[in-house]
């Protein structure tokens, strides 16, 4: 901070409007670049993802490429992958049609979300940052200016006696002339924020378009599952028929070998349920084939 005495002296002070018209204008200033901020937060919540986004924007100028990849919105990751597995899963079953009727109104979710982003850049964020880049930063450089001339007169009228009246004189116009300037420009700023109003208004319009769209999307994707669930619950429910299974019976052995029967000493059955026959496995090598056969 610069002192407000010079050289022992007491500096020349503002009046008390011309401070509050200052300290107004400094609260703006900050309310507009933290508004901004925390609208484009709100429109896009990950950090790591605006990042990202705001990289490529950047090499899509560089290239000269008209179109700029968009910000992946949660509505449109979750429709994906609802969707995908749904038709995985088949559209012909409850859950596997439900997921993806799901998903593909949560991808219009997104698509909505989209819109929203665009209408609030240019309707609200550009407008404020306009604000920033030239009405806030020109009266930052008249009071900067003020402030430099405001001490170049406190400096001469302290001298005043060892340097012409004339210096003094021209540096207390000059002080009143920046004094006003940047007066001037405060005032004017002051007297239309209306056009901050209606900017805000612009950001409020937006929202609740998307909310009423966003509304239509999920009450016709409601709708769409009761009726899925009125309908499966009036089919019938089909019970379960398991598939038949071989039934396994082992036999004892006929006789021992050499002693007149069948070598190998096995004589097996197997009955089939539903196909009504009964194969017989005459040798230990036809024993052990059905049952590595089974176990496969």
């Amino acid at each position: 901070m610069v002192s407000e005495k010079v050289g022992g002296a007491e500096g020349t002070k503002l009046d008390e409007d011309f401070k509050d018209l200052e300290r107004k204008v400094d609260i703006t200033s900050k309310a507009v670049v933290d508004v901004i901020s925390k609208t484009s937060e709100y429109l896009q919540p990950n950090p790591a993802s605006r990042a990202k986004l705001s990289m490529l924007n950047t090499m899509s100028k560089i290239r000269g490429q008209v179109k700029s990849p968009g910000y992946p919105q949660v509505e449109g990751l979750l429709g994906e992958c609802m969707a995908k597995y749904g038709r995985e899963l088949g559209e012909e079953t409850n859950f596997g049609g439900a997921l993806v009727d799901a998903g593909e109104s949560m991808k219009r979710l997104a698509e909505v979300k989209d819109s929203l982003d665009i209408d609030v850049k240019q309707n609200f964020i550009d407008p404020l940052q306009g604000l920033c880049d030239k009405d806030l930063r020109e009266i930052q450089h008249h009071l900067k200016k003020l402030e430099g001339r405001r001490l170049d007169y406190d400096y001469k009228k302290k001298r005043q006696g060892k340097i012409p009246d004339e210096e003094v004189r021209q540096a207390l116009e000059k002080f009143h002339e920046s004094k006003e300037v940047a007066e001037t420009s405060m005032y004017n700023l002051l007297e239309t924020d209306i056009e901050q109003v209606s900017q805000l208004s612009s950001l409020v319009e937006s929202q609740l378009q998307y909310h009423q769209q966003a509304v239509q999307i999920l009450e016709d994707l409601s709708d769409k599952l009761k009726d899925r669930i009125t309908e499966a619950q009036s089919r019938p429910r089909r019970e379960y028929t398991p598939k038949p299974k071989p039934v396994f019976r082992e036999s004892e052995p006929e006789s021992q070998p050499g002693a007149g029967g069948t070598e190998g000493g096995w004589v097996d059955s197997v009955a089939w349920w539903g196909e009504g026959r009964a194969p017989s496995y005459q040798s230990s090598a036809d024993m052990t084939t059905l049952v590595q056969s089974s176990a496969e």
